[in-house]
């Protein structure tokens, strides 16, 4: 079935600008309801909030904690880089989800103390919860790509958190020289988007077709094999022939360094100057999971069944954050895992029914106009992970007239999903 707002909508509801409260407001004023704290107001997070608000009536007292007061998605964003999106298409603010009865406060929460059940905001203010909702995305791992950290993403962008970095991205790809070079460090498994750096190779080797022909994209990947990987390979022979080398692990991908002064990377002694460069590095879960104490390594681990932390019963993790088992890191995962979190969350708080959990994702990526492709699966939990069931991925050699159509689907899952999120 293909996808639009729609059939998305319905399909999701079966599965499962007001003004902003002022931290100081709700602080004592939870009265005797249990209370949930949501700490990220991204593609799980807000639909947490959203659907506890929607399901739960006025039984909880929810609180939403995110930064931000306009959230830009990073799904789809390499559109906006290939010109097919502007920025403004990618921007949602927390309305409708402060009018379901979602105290949404703009701040960062700084710490979780587990044993007093509480979340400390940098603004000083500290909220009590019944259950805590942690779904704070990525962030980088310190040192992965060497010579670059986050003090450097404004010559080397990374554009892995969308927003002004998008627009840094796509504004210094304008400005490249003609017949200049456009380099990316493609991260480790696992990642935010398995398929984004490749979609972004193929928005920007579109972009520099349109602007700067003869320019040259420069991939050093430390994986072998990468999402979708046929798929992206036909296309950039079709469309983009002679413009895109990939270095992969077999070729020094593996062992980059950069130089952001200087704009140069050294690819296994191979020093190249670069005009562009996108470093995406490795990642791991939101800082606060590593404070609240929640990770195994790099990610926090969880029980597919309720999304609940396998280190607390009384925290769900979820989206990015998370070692989900076979689900991809994207933004309908984490919807979908929001989903299951807040039935868990609802239950154990309200005494209401529990149903098995389900999952579903698909990741749509665009080639070039028109000619869009898609990888899903749909899920359950284990007791071990969550495990596929079934999955699908778009072949090479597809006519012109599916590829269009899927792009098509693409776009009405994006209206759909994000009006799922954020009402």
């Amino acid at each position: 079935m293909a996808l639009n707002r729609r059939t998305f909508m319905g399909a999701t509801a079966g599965a499962a600008a007001a003004t902003l409260a002022a931290p100081h407001v709700y602080a004592a004023s939870h009265g005797g309801k249990p209370k949930v704290v949501v700490v990220g107001g991204g593609a799980g997070g807000a639909t947490v909030a959203r659907y506890l608000a929607k399901d739960a009536g006025d039984a909880l007292d929810i609180t939403l904690v995110e930064p931000t007061r306009v959230y830009y998605t990073c799904f789809f964003s390499n559109l906006y880089l290939g010109g097919f999106r502007t920025m403004e298409s990618l921007a949602h603010d927390y309305g409708n989800i402060v009018s379901a009865g979602v105290n949404v406060v703009h701040d960062y929460a700084v710490g979780v103390d587990r044993d007093a059940k509480t979340v400390t905001l940098a603004s000083g203010d500290t909220l009590m919860y019944d259950r805590l909702v942690l779904s704070p995305g990525i962030d980088f791992i310190d040192g992965a790509v060497p010579g670059w950290d986050v003090s450097q993403q404004n010559k080397m962008p990374h554009a892995y958190k969308a927003g002004s970095q998008t627009e840094l991205l796509k504004a210094q790809i304008e400005a490249m020289p003609e017949g200049g070079t456009f380099a990316m460090i493609a991260p480790p498994n696992p990642y935010r988007c398995p398929p984004g750096p490749y979609e972004r190779i193929s928005m920007v080797a579109h972009m520099l077709t349109q602007m700067n022909p003869t320019a040259k994209i420069l991939v050093a990947d430390p994986k072998e094999k990468f999402s979708k990987q046929g798929l992206f390979e036909e296309g950039w022979n079709t469309h983009y022939s002679g413009m895109i080398e990939r270095i992969g692990p077999d070729f020094g991908g593996n062992n980059v360094s950069v130089d952001p002064d200087a704009m140069t990377i050294d690819i296994d002694g191979a020093v190249e100057n670069v005009d562009v460069c996108n470093v995406i590095p490795a990642m791991k879960a939101g800082v606060i999971c590593e404070r609240a104490g929640l990770n195994d390594g790099n990610w926090a681990p969880v029980d597919g069944a309720t999304m609940q932390s396998r280190i607390d019963e009384n925290v769900h993790v979820l989206g990015d954050a998370c070692a989900q088992g076979d689900m991809p890191k994207s933004g309908f995962s984490a919807n979908s895992q929001a989903k299951v979190a807040a039935m868990a969350v609802r239950a154990a708080l309200t005494d209401s029914r529990m149903f098995p959990a389900k999952f579903s994702n698909t990741c749509w990526s665009l080639i070039a106009p028109d000619d869009g492709v898609k990888v899903g699966a749909s899920y359950e939990a284990t007791e071990e992970k969550i495990a596929s069931t079934d999955s699908f991925i778009s072949q090479t050699g597809e006519d012109a007239a599916l590829r269009k159509a899927t792009y098509e689907e693409s776009i009405g899952w994006y209206a759909g999903i994000t009006s799922d999120i954020f009402g």
